[in-house]
């Protein structure tokens, strides 16, 4: 028997390991066992090549599970190795500096084994004694045993082993017993290794038997040794990818479409990307894609290969230039890992406009649920923008679809304003603001449905990019004022009018804390409705965007700003008018001429101490003016509390007002209760 001391620099090698690994020592099997398909791959070459003479057409990697022995076991019936070999590989193991860089990657388990080759040192995370009985395919080669129990220690002696090839046994240690059971053996399988190029196998097939799962005879492949991904295009029907989909993801919708990637320069890359089903609350898992390399899982945090829009997708993407232990720091600083992500980025923007161009009335079908993914690449990614105007949709209120250049030449005639500016009006939700969309279509104009929660973001960057085009929603202003034409000719109220009316009003507005109101006067014809609600399109699209980024913002606890529109045109506001002339006219009248002689008498005593300086104006005169303001100031409250408390018993005003809430669907509770009661009084 030999012994001897592992070559390391530092004899802190295996405290290493086991504290800095920890975070991730399930990925153990995954090393070992990608060992065990490289042995096997290894000697598939060296037969091709007629360096071994002996069988290979059934190499393959078995995983073992003895609970009472306390050991997993991984064996392959690969090249092997020779005493030698073991010297070289095993023992004598780079590890110059290890101190500095585990301090500096002391967080990132995957960079320091990536970076020193610890693949089968990753066992002793989980063991306090690993074996390895091996044969080498040498002619004549002595197969022998190597034992280390976690220390520099190690012991190797010669065995008997008929069949070439290598023995992995660990003996797992007491905290780390979690592995010694079927299932949990079974899930991290699945996870690394459900695809490796060799048949991987752990226990029997299982089957149904009285009630209960029992194992057959046959022994379980828990791998595809051939996916989808691996074949070329030529080879797969539609239903091929279907059915991997279903593999990677059992539970998941039917996707949209997919891409197959196949690029050997310059870079390697091969897989296939879906885009699934989005809705529009955008509660999206962004761990979807796998990352494989030569068939080996690595990871589904795939942000930095492939860009951050592109985590939307499903799939899997395979590219051996991406090492197996990959870093966040590496993927920060790797140029074919940035190549790759450009390309994939590409090939997306390419697949789409194929699609489009190809299948326009499927990709049509398939917008409202694509839409969201599209979005969110156009405002993630530049390029990405350009290349999606050319299959990039608009939707109508008819639920006609138009790409950008379509509908710019259906609304140039009639949506034009008179400062040369294309006007695009739109609606987020078809039924609430149905009132304002019928108005607008009446008026020969056409309205586009955005209302998804990009579509803010979005209308946003268009308008960004392109001066002349703006994004109106229909109910932020009247119809008369959505597509500016000309100036107005009709006679508007004054201020001192304005302000005389807009307490009637104002005061059967709702008091709440969502909203606020701001009373206004315009002449909307006699068939206008008698009020409108609209909603300031900067303020609330501003709110839009705060909701969709989440979080506190100064926009988002705004309440919301809503403007009422009094047409002064229609009969029964003119009846309100009426009402208010009939009631409060004299009192009124005599308020308004002690409020314009108090003015008067101020205006006077203004002018009297214009051009003096403070201290030469006398004492008297500065108090008379103070007692004048302050009569002036009781006079218009008073005038607004009669005009208020009019407008409060006013039965036609409030209904009125209730009217233009109820259009917005903002008439809810007990106010929709007085509502219908009040109008089955009116009716009476």
């Amino acid at each position: 028997m030999q012994t001897g001391k592992i070559g390391v620099t530092s004899e802190n090698l295996f405290p290493i390991i086991k504290k800095f690994l920890y975070s991730d020592h399930d990925i153990f099997l995954r090393e070992i066992v990608s060992n065990a398909v490289d042995a096997t791959q290894k000697l598939k070459t060296l037969a091709s090549k007629g360096e071994y003479k002996g069988d290979v057409t059934d190499l393959k990697v078995s995983v073992k599970l003895d609970e009472k022995a306390k050991t997993i076991t991984v064996s392959d019936n690969g090249l092997g190795m020779t005493a030698e070999e073991i010297n070289k590989y095993i023992n004598e193991i780079a590890f110059s500096g290890a101190n500095d860089f585990l301090e500096k990657y002391k967080d990132d388990a995957n960079a320091i084994i990536g970076h020193f080759g610890l693949g089968f040192y990753s066992s002793f995370m989980v063991s306090k004694e690993v074996d390895i009985i091996t044969k080498s395919y040498q002619e004549g080669a002595q197969p022998v045993k190597w034992t280390c129990n976690g220390s520099p220690e190690y012991s190797i002696e010669e065995v008997k082993k008929d069949e070439v090839g290598t023995d992995i046994v660990m003996h797992i240690n007491s905290d780390s017993e979690e592995f010694l059971h079927e299932n949990k053996i079974a899930e991290i399988l699945e996870k690394y290794c459900k695809f490796l190029p060799v048949p991987v196998l752990f226990g029997k097939k299982k089957e149904w038997k009285d009630g209960k799962q029992i194992d057959t005879d046959e022994e379980n492949q828990v791998n595809d040794t051939d996916p989808a991904w691996t074949k070329k295009p030529a080879d797969l029907k539609e239903d091929d990818y279907q059915n991997f989909y279903r593999r990677l993801y059992p539970m998941a919708d039917e996707p949209l479409f997919n891409i197959h990637l196949n690029v050997d320069y310059p870079f390697n890359l091969t897989g296939i990307l879906y885009f699934p089903k989005i809705k529009n609350n955008f509660e999206v898992q962004k761990n979807k894609i796998q990352l494989y390399s030569n068939q080996v899982f690595v990871t589904d945090s795939v942000e930095g290969i492939v860009p951050e829009f592109l985590t939307l997708l499903h799939g899997v993407i395979d590219s051996p230039d991406i090492p197996l232990n990959v870093s966040r720091s590496y993927l920060q600083s790797d140029s074919n890992v940035k190549k790759i992500s450009s390309h994939i980025s590409k090939k997306v923007a390419d697949r789409l406009t194929e699609i489009f161009n190809e299948k326009r009335s499927e990709f049509e079908k398939k917008w409202d649920d694509l839409k969201i993914f599209i979005e969110y690449g156009m405002l993630a990614d530049e390029k990405f923008y350009d290349r999606a105007m050319k299959f990039f949709f608009f939707k109508n209120t008819e639920d006609k679809y138009f790409t950008f250049e379509e509908y710019e030449k259906l609304i140039k005639d009639n949506q034009t304003d008179k400062e040369k500016n294309l006007i695009y009006l739109y609606t987020t939700h078809k039924e609430e603001q149905y009132t304002f969309v019928e108005e607008a279509r009446n008026k020969g104009y056409d309205v586009l449905i955005l209302d998804d929660v990009l579509a803010p973001h979005l209308i946003s960057r268009f308008e960004q990019k392109h001066s002349d085009k703006r994004f109106v929603r229909v109910d932020s202003d009247v119809i008369e004022n959505l597509v500016k034409k000309e100036d107005k000719s009709k006679e508007e109220l004054t201020w001192e009018q304005k302000q005389e009316l807009s307490p009637i009003f104002q005061a059967v507005c709702p008091e709440t804390n969502a909203h606020t109101f701001i009373v206004d006067f315009q002449d909307l014809g006699e068939q206008g409705s008698p009020m409108v609600i609209t909603r300031s399109e900067f303020m609330r699209r501003m709110k839009d965007m705060s909701a969709a980024q989440g979080g506190m913002s100064f926009y988002g606890d705004m309440p919301d700003n809503l403007n009422l529109v009094v047409n002064t045109a229609h009969p029964l506001v003119k009846k309100v008018l009426e009402a208010k002339d009939k009631k409060l006219g004299t009192s009124l009248e005599k308020m308004k001429t002690d409020i314009e002689a108090k003015k008067s008498e101020i205006s006077s005593m203004e002018k009297a101490k214009s051009g003096k300086k403070e201290e030469e104006v006398p004492q008297a005169d500065k108090e008379k003016l103070e007692s004048l303001n302050d009569e002036l100031a009781k006079l218009e409250e008073s005038k607004r509390e009669k005009l208020s408390d009019f407008g409060k018993k006013s039965k036609l005003a409030k209904q009125l007002v209730d009217l233009a809430l109820l259009a917005n669907g903002l008439l809810k509770g007990a106010d929709l209760d007085k509502f219908v009661k009040r109008s089955v009084e009116l009716i009476k």
